[in-house]
């Protein structure tokens, strides 16, 4: 009997279509995609684009040709990294470089640059906006001055003012002067009501429309919304001599240098202009006294501070790793989960819990714990830096105990046992052999936390911001504040912002900073002999 087989190649022709019609719908898959993935990065390097253009022009605009540059140049080297077939480990690492540039080159080199000028209060324009705003911030009433009748429209650039002088429509505002205007191209302007008027009344008097393009014929101001007046600077420019002479008094003011302009006496008149003053924030720093004593103080207690933490914390945490990692201890697991709530808080919400349960008056502490007595744990000077302490060790044993007990448990028992049997005791099992292990993984880790702790602006400056105030100081310092507390205080905080002064800080403590983790990790060194 003779049996017929069908041979695959009589099934071949029939697939052929079904084969091509698969080929071409993943052809037309891949197609799409690849179409889509391209519609994206041209519409994202358009974005990127159309950003770097507009900083560019606003760059050139201040007059930083050299950012300006460095956009163009950075912008360039995006579009043919992107744009380029090739270059896939390029395209990877390259937001990367551009956040780190933006985020960390940038802002270390623009605090570099801030600490060798004087910016700061009085200090944070160039000379013309300086010029500008003394001859606008020191107006009169020109005595016996004409009544303008004027109208107050309301605009896309704020509040201005309609002036019908000699049969012409002029009209301005704060940053432009009067000027004549299109019947037709008032449509874009809102006359105020009288409703309006009283509504914004502390704009309608603060409004000064500058007459003209010099600021020697000055402003006119209104007080009702229906009448303004001219008032001209007690100040009078010379651009030639580059000087300012109050008109009342006479005394002439020079540019001596400073950034402002000083009459003999040493007086200025503010509000001035940055310069670049070299290493005068540095200078004063190390030789004004009043800031050199509260410096001293200032970094002996940030050392202090940071090494106390690092150090209770360590120990409390090694502590409680050993206690809960015995075998012996019932409830190893819960007590564990206790053990590291604190560090499931955030450190600002601690620091701030922590600054009412240790108020004086009504804080849990003394209501509960002590009875009802008036500590002054926050006001007093050594009571305020136990606190801080304190509350910096809750917080930071969490940490230390979850290290300590990762890295016990990496050390074989076979090495204790091996003691055990030698005749070691277990003191002398921690101390020779756990110990030095232990160091070898944490020790890295310490130095990490002694940084971390050097600037750990939030547990200070939410729990005593600094205070007590330390009364024999020239600068905002207090008991308690570290480095990096005092120069947010020195820049940020009072009516006297040194900005200079503040990033001049700033360097410091990154060099100190800097020198203490090079001699920990060269110390370290020793330790990974052990491993």
């Amino acid at each position: 009997m003779t049996m017929k087989t069908t041979a695959p190649k009589d099934r071949a022709p029939q697939d052929e279509p079904a084969k091509l019609s698969s080929t071409a719908q993943g052809f037309t898959r891949n197609l799409n995609a690849g179409l889509g993935a391209m519609l994206v990065k041209i519409l994202a390097i358009a974005v990127l684009d159309a950003t770097a253009i507009f900083a560019v022009f606003l760059a050139v605009a201040k007059d930083a040709l050299l950012i300006a540059s460095i956009i163009a140049v950075i912008t360039l080297v995006i579009n043919a990294i992107y744009f380029k077939r090739g270059w896939l480990p390029a395209k990877y690492l390259a937001p990367g470089a551009v956040f780190l540039l933006i985020f960390q080159v940038f802002v270390i080199g623009y605090t570099g640059y801030i600490a060798f000028t004087n910016y700061g209060s009085g200090h944070n324009s160039d000379k013309d906006d300086a010029i500008m705003s003394l001859l606008q911030t020191n107006q009169q009433r020109v005595p016996e001055s004409a009544g303008y009748p004027v109208t107050v429209l309301d605009g896309a650039d704020g509040l201005a003012l309609l002036v019908e002088r000699e049969g012409q429509s002029l009209v301005g505002d704060v940053q432009h002067p009067l000027a004549p205007i299109d019947p037709d191209a008032l449509g874009q302007y809102t006359q105020l009501s009288f409703a309006d008027l009283l509504g914004r009344q502390q704009e309608v008097t603060s409004l000064a429309v500058p007459i003209s393009e010099n600021p020697a014929d000055g402003t006119l101001r209104t007080s009702d919304g229906r009448t303004a007046y001219q008032y001209t600077s007690t100040l009078v420019y010379e651009p030639n001599a580059d000087t300012m002479t109050d008109s009342a008094t006479g005394l002439v003011y020079r540019d001596t240098g400073v950034g402002a302009y000083s009459a003999p006496s040493g007086e200025q008149l503010m509000p001035g202009w940055s310069i670049n003053v070299g290493f005068d924030n540095f200078t004063r720093a190390v030789t004004d006294s009043s800031i050199r004593g509260s410096l001293i103080s200032v970094t002996a207690w940030t050392f202090g501070f940071a090494f106390l933490s690092v150090a209770t914390s360590f120990f409390l945490g090694l502590f409680l790793a050993i206690v809960f990692n015995d075998l012996r201890m019932k409830g190893r697991k819960v007590y564990r989960v206790i053990s590291i709530l604190p560090y499931a808080f955030p450190a600002f919400l601690g620091g701030l819990v922590w600054a009412g349960m240790l108020n004086k008056d009504f804080g849990y502490v003394n209501q509960v714990l002590f009875g009802g007595a008036s500590i002054p744990w926050l006001t007093d000077p050594w009571l305020a830096k136990f606190s801080v302490l304190w509350v910096n060790l809750w917080l930071g044993f969490p940490y230390m105990f979850l290290v300590c007990t990762g890295a016990l448990q990496s050390i074989p028992d076979e090495l204790a046992e091996a003691a055990k049997i030698d005749g070691a005791k277990p003191w002398q099992i921690f101390r020779l052999i756990k110990l030095p292990l232990l160091l070898v993984s944490v020790a890295p880790l310490l130095i990490s936390s002694f940084a971390f702790n050097f600037n750990n602006f939030n547990v200070i400056y939410m729990l005593t911001e600094g205070g007590p105030r330390l009364a024999d100081s020239g600068m905002n310092v207090g008991a308690t504040d570290i480095l990096i507390s005092m120069v947010y205080k020195v820049a940020f905080v009072g009516s006297q912002r040194d900005y200079g002064l503040a990033s001049a800080f700033s360097i410091i403590i990154f060099l100190i900073v800097s020198l203490v983790a090079v001699i920990s990790f060269k110390q370290t060194k020793a330790l990974e002999e052990l491993n």
